[in-house]
């Protein structure tokens, strides 16, 4: 069991990890292999084959559940492939409450997939945990959320949502892809599994595509660890060792990316081409209260309404040098991307209207770059 005492920071860079005992290597080497020696059938020195188990997504896993505070710790191909896994704990007939505003790819994944197979999906703001209560029912066995949500940036009582969930048998799933571990421990709050696209801020260079779950839970620990060597998401080797090595750094990108997003919050409320801004660290985001209770930070996503319409929203999108218009977020480079055309596209467009992710609603993923950088960027696209 890793030990919690330790500073985030120290745990960043060592948990997981151990000096290897041939050379004396201080990283963790890349076991770039698909199979292990076997010295009597049967029997192995603690690994077998990579599915099941390799040394370098070992450390990673053990790396990442240490900085979640839990035991168990999964790392897969893609944040997808983490929700697809956690899914598997579901049987047909089963109901699962999520926040209303959820990531464009999971809505697919659940409304798509899952349901194919008998699994109904109720989608609810949860902003007021309450608003839950009306939705549970007698077969209800997972609340999945995210906080903050993506891409309205909504703050959900993660412990007010993990009492009511546990009352009625349920399973608490949280998607911390956005907060990262560093500013948001949603196990410490109640939750049972906590999930990453760790595409993003943890591995946080854009150069890998990976997902990882956690659990601090004995027979979801084991229930997960079987359904991901007999799914076979694995994260590969050398995605694995790029996790471990940016997650090293992951605590002192989390405050530069704080910084910048602060920045450019207070600069777009302020500018008269914007409309709204939406970002946990404004006095103005009404769930603020809860963003200085429940979060250590306030991370780097800003999301806000232009004021106009879609010929001036692309304008801008299109204007911008520094940040640059993709996809994807947590780099250390700066992203800006429209959500209704490009990450929640999937929804259909009633959704899309219901929930105010409309044709001047843009997301930005604030890097690490300098921020009068950043801000000269926002400026002559806006102008």
């Amino acid at each position: 069991m890793q030990s919690f005492e330790e500073g985030f920071e120290t745990r960043a860079i060592h948990a997981g990890h151990s000096i290897e005992p041939v050379t004396g290597a201080v990283t963790t080497p890349i076991y770039m292999t698909s199979t292990f020696a076997q010295p009597t059938p049967g029997e192995h020195l603690g690994y077998e084959y990579s599915r099941s188990g390799n040394p370098t997504r070992a450390a990673f896993e053990a790396c990442i559940a240490s900085l979640e505070s839990g035991r168990f710790g999964f790392a897969t191909a893609s944040g997808s492939v983490a929700t697809a896994t956690i899914l598997q704990l579901l049987k047909t007939g089963d109901h699962v409450i999520c926040c209303d505003d959820l990531y464009g790819g999971t809505q697919r994944q659940f409304n798509k997939l899952f349901a194919r197979f008998g699994i109904e999906f109720s989608y609810v703001d949860l902003s007021d945990p309450s608003s839950m209560d009306e939705h549970i029912r007698a077969n209800t066995r997972l609340v999945w959320i995210e906080s903050p949500t993506n891409p309205l940036l909504k703050l959900i009582d993660i412990e007010a949502v993990s009492q009511r969930a546990h009352a009625a048998g349920a399973w608490l799933a949280v998607d911390n892809t956005f907060m990262s571990p560093y500013f948001q421990r949603p196990l410490e709050l109640g939750a049972d599994i906590v999930m990453h696209s760790t595409t993003k801020y943890i591995a946080g260079h854009s150069d890998l595509v990976g997902g990882a779950i956690v659990t601090d839970d004995d027979d979801l620990g084991e229930q997960l660890a079987f359904y991901t060597n007999a799914l076979g998401g694995i994260q590969s080797t050398f995605d694995s060792y790029l996790c471990l090595r940016s997650v090293k750094t992951l605590a002192v990108r989390m405050q530069a990316h704080e910084r910048n997003a602060i920045a450019v919050a207070k600069y777009l409320e302020d500018h008269p081409a914007i409309d709204r801004v939406l970002f946990p660290g404004l006095a103005s985001h009404p769930q603020h209260e809860l963003a200085t209770r429940q979060m250590s930070g306030y991370g780097g996503m800003v999301s806000a309404y232009l004021k106009g319409g879609i010929s001036e929203t692309r304008k801008f999108l299109e204007g911008v040098s520094v940040f640059t218009l993709a996809e994807s977020l947590g780099g250390v480079e700066s992203l800006v991307e429209h959500p209704a055309l490009m990450t929640h596209a999937s929804l259909p467009a009633s959704v899309r209207d219901e929930l105010g992710i409309g044709d001047t609603l843009v997301r930005l993923s604030v890097g690490i770059e300098s921020e009068a950088d950043l801000l000269a960027d926002l400026d002559q696209a806006l102008s």
